[in-house]
């Protein structure tokens, strides 16, 4: 090598050892780091952040902003009137009772009847109620012609009004010349005032209920047996199970959820109910015919509250009721506890 050539090579080494120069790598990294953010650009990237955690309660405060004011303010009002005396003519002469209306109203044998009467109504209208939309479900899971009429039939019940569908079992149910009589006059069983009449009325009761609320449980059936997977059906034909036992073994228990969310609700339904025994009672609806035989809850109370004009009395029916539903709604929430631990 040449004196010259070893001179052009110790300038390029000292060069690239110079106090200011840098490695290649550490230029590269300079280069993709870039620059600090701006102002600016922190301002939009918080603003973005807030937007994604705030948007959510944005998006759901319209609904507790209208529970709150129709039904979280009315429920804590009815639980302040249900501690005083208030009679509906006279609002403003309030005077405080403490626990008296509730001490008043457990000691009360209306108050009893009602809660029997509702419980009564309940367990004949939701029971035959939910086998039989059991039952549609599976008629109509299979391949049917004209299935979706059949869905639409079965949802025209429930589009029916309450007046117009208890207007018409009044009818139906009419001592004289109604055709239920006229059906059991055909088999030779006496007629029976249905209207006066204990089991009679309620099973009238009851039977507005089914009519109404059958189909639409058969749809929320129909759309958990959809949803079951082909494949469990298929492994039970080949092990050699007919229908029956494939609806026994894989469409009920896959069904578990689905049925207690339908029972639960028809009892919340049942707990709540006022239109059909109203109406069904025409002149003394209120008071649940002349024995009080299908008087309600929702009827007593409103006898209290707007009838008799006893708004403090009605005010704890109310809370007793709510109070019911809670419990149902824990048991609700136990048996769902249990159903998936089973599972």
């Amino acid at each position: 090598m040449t004196s010259s050539d070893e001179a052009l090579a110790q300038s390029a080494t000292s060069a690239d050892t110079a106090p200011g120069s840098q490695e290649p790598g550490a230029a590269r990294g300079a280069q993709g780091r870039g620059t600090a953010p701006t102002g600016a650009g922190t301002w939009r990237s918080r603003l973005y952040r807030w937007d994604m955690k705030a948007s959510p309660y944005a998006f759901i405060s319209p609904f507790f902003i209208i529970f709150g004011a129709f039904s979280l303010v009315p429920l804590l009002y009815t639980a302040w009137y249900s501690l005083h005396h208030v009679q509906l003519s006279n609002l403003d002469g309030q005077t405080w009772a403490g626990l008296d209306n509730y001490t008043n109203l457990f000691q009360s044998d209306f108050f009893w009847n009602a809660l029997k009467n509702t419980f009564t109504i309940g367990v004949i209208s939701t029971v035959p109620q939910l086998i039989a939309a059991i039952w549609l479900a599976h008629m109509l899971n299979y391949r049917l012609r004209g299935s979706t009429v059949w869905r639409v039939v079965m949802l025209t019940p429930y589009a029916t009004s309450v007046a117009a569908a208890t207007l018409v079992f009044v009818l139906l149910f009419s001592p004289d010349t109604g055709m239920i009589n006229w059906a059991l006059d055909l088999v030779g069983i006496d007629p029976v005032n249905w209207r006066e009449s204990d089991w009679g009325s309620q099973a009238a009761v009851s039977s507005i209920v089914i009519w109404r609320w059958t189909g639409y449980n058969a749809l929320i059936y129909l759309a958990a047996m959809q949803a079951i997977p082909a494949d469990l059906y298929e492994s039970a034909a080949l092990d050699g199970a007919n229908r029956w036992q494939q609806f026994r073994h894989v469409t009920i228990p896959m069904l578990r959820p689905t049925i207690l969310f339908t029972v639960v609700v028809s009892t919340i339904g049942a707990t709540q109910l006022f239109g059909e025994p109203l109406l069904f009672g025409g002149v003394s609806g209120t008071k649940g015919g002349s024995e009080h035989q299908y008087q309600t809850l929702g009827l007593y109370m409103y006898d209290q509250g707007w009838i008799v004009g006893n708004l403090g009395k009605a005010s704890a029916i109310a809370w007793s009721m709510f109070l019911i539903l809670l419990i149902v709604a824990a048991i609700n929430l136990l048996i769902t506890r249990r159903l998936r631990k089973s599972q």
